[in-house]
């Protein structure tokens, strides 16, 4: 390279930190971060075993949970209820007193500036744990579930929710729910869709802290084949033809190309990539073993994610990312 172009030489602008301060492309801020939250109706908080650090909260505890990322200057949160009554339509889902609504509830008292993000699936709340109302065949039945998922997200919404996020993979999901929550008077409320969830291996410690294992089969029927990226840009693009205001990708270390495809694709839209439970379970067992720096390991996995061209990263170590931030000045 210096035989051709004698007078180049990149290193020099990596010599101080200032230089490659301001050099730099991609940055990492508090501003990019959702902290997910599992709010639970037992009677005590308790710790998820596969995911150290993460627990599933009281609506007590919740409510300092909230403040503590409000203070850090987390932006957002994105809610999972883990209730106490599952049955075969998962009924509590849209109950006007479900966990999640009243946790939307306490949320907006306790913290009233902090953005509450939604899931809407049904998963949590099913006897089989399977994210939709089931057919005669065992599947969920995609019409069926939409009517149901669309009940869901208005309730949420009159909860004062900000952002609903179906999490299902059902067709023309995003746009049931958009209907819905117009016709109910939340026009201001907006739309997070899963468009991109892949049928992973790494969702086993979720699984374990919402509760929401399937009780038989799997979900590929519903969730993208993971070898499938021309697929997602399709899903993707249903999704905004159906009036999605955020796209997500699920999960996002495995599938930062298809982050990268959908930035070109959708230069407009926001881009969300959730940072799963067993990524975020693999840093927490190599750190706890000593084989990596894991404040150092973190914040380069999530630049990643933002280079790859996500908007908003959603991860289980928001609060620790924003902690580390401040102490760094950033």
């Amino acid at each position: 390279m210096e035989g051709s172009f004698p007078h180049v030489r990149p290193r020099r602008l990596r010599r101080t930190d200032v230089l490659r301060r301001m050099v730099r492309e991609t940055t990492l801020s508090a501003d990019h971060l959702v902290a997910p939250l599992f709010v639970t109706e037992e009677p005590a908080s308790s710790d998820v075993a596969s995911m150290p650090g993460v627990r599933r909260v009281t609506l007590d505890d919740l409510r300092t949970e909230a403040r503590a990322l409000a203070e850090l200057g987390v932006p957002a949160v994105l809610l999972f209820g883990v209730p106490e009554h599952k049955d075969a339509s998962g009924s509590g889902a849209d109950a006007a007193e479900g966990i999640v609504q009243r946790a939307v509830r306490a949320i907006k008292h306790e913290a009233p500036g902090l953005l509450v993000i939604t899931d809407v699936c049904l998963c949590e709340y099913t006897d089989h744990g399977h994210c939709g109302v089931l057919d005669a065949r065992g599947l969920p039945d995609n019409d069926v579930t939409l009517e149901r998922i669309a009940r869901v997200a208005v309730s949420h919404a009159a909860a004062g929710a900000d952002v609903v996020a179906p999490s299902g993979m059902m067709d023309g999901g995003v746009r049931a729910i958009r209907a819905a929550l117009d016709a109910a008077g939340h026009l201001d409320v907006a739309l997070m869709a899963y468009a991109v969830k892949y049928a992973s291996a790494f969702y086993g410690p979720f699984r374990d802290a919402a509760a929401g294992a399937p009780a038989f089969g799997d979900r590929r029927t519903h969730q993208m084949d993971p070898a499938n990226a021309r697929e997602a840009l399709r899903e993707a693009a249903l999704d905004v033809a159906e009036g999605a205001d955020v796209l997500m990708v699920k999960p996002a270390v495995p599938y930062l190309d298809v982050v990268a495809r959908l930035r070109r694709r959708h230069a407009g839209v926001p881009i969300a990539a959730y940072h799963v439970s067993g990524e975020y379970a693999m840093l927490k067992a190599a750190a706890a073993a000593g084989w990596l720096d894991e404040r150092a390991a973190v914040l380069e996995t999530l630049l990643s994610i933002r280079r790859a061209g996500a908007d908003i990263v959603i991860t289980y170590y928001a609060k620790d990312v924003a902690r580390w931030l401040r102490q760094d000045g950033r």
